[in-house]
């Protein structure tokens, strides 16, 4: 039988009140030996993911690995996007096993977990490997993790993949949750922080504004 086609979203795609976005370990020690993404790429998808979450009132998580003593401080393109949110710190390389972390993620209550941080094949793997053991749906920002080597990045999206996680962009993630440009209540917030994070998708952005006053929702 031959399905009919109705206008209406798929059942994986993202909405901004359907996930909990977790970003881990954006933090000077961890990006230091990250050498499978740019630095600053880094944090320009990073501050992309989190100002697109706080765009569109996404519950997020922020969490640290011994800020203090020896990882230091969030990256403030991240901490800048919720200010005042407390940041969870832990000891365990495994978030799903500090209990803090844990009671935040049973208090928010979704059943979808989006993971971006690093490393990816220690504290994105670990997460999602074991949010995936226990029935969540997880989904991995995979150009706003990094690792020490490509192949320990690669490796590590490969196997959450194999084990039922779904890959996706910085970009990707904000454009989502926005999916139509008729939404006139978050076009701003969405056309924003694509010029000021998009890279070359921003500047066409910009382009097409200043030049001639373009909308995409026209």
């Amino acid at each position: 039988m031959i399905p009919q086609a109705k206008a209406a979203p798929g059942a994986r795609l993202l909405t901004p009140t359907d996930h909990t976005l977790v970003m881990i370990d954006f933090q000077s020690q961890m990006a230091f030996a990250t050498k499978s993404i740019d630095a600053s790429l880094l944090r320009t998808n990073a501050a992309l993911v989190a100002n697109a979450a706080a765009g569109f009132g996404a519950s997020t998580i922020l969490t640290t690995v011994a800020e203090k003593s020896f990882s230091g401080p969030m990256f403030s393109e991240i901490t800048d996007a919720f200010p005042g949110q407390p940041l969870l710190d832990r000891t365990s390389m495994n978030t799903w096993e500090d209990q803090a972390v844990i009671d935040q993620v049973n208090a928010i209550g979704k059943s979808r977990i989006v993971l971006a941080g690093l490393w990816t094949s220690v504290c994105i793997v670990g997460p999602a490997l074991s949010a995936l053991d226990q029935g969540f749906e997880v989904y991995v920002i995979t150009d706003a993790c990094g690792d020490i080597s490509d192949e320990a990045h690669e490796r590590a999206v490969t196997r959450m993949i194999q084990a039922g996680a779904q890959p996706i962009t910085s970009l990707q993630y904000l454009l989502e949750m926005q999916r139509d440009w008729a939404r006139g209540e978050t076009y701003e917030m969405t056309t924003g922080v694509a010029k000021k994070f998009g890279g070359a998708y921003g500047l066409g952005i910009t382009y097409a504004k200043t030049m001639f006053g373009a909308s995409e929702g026209h």
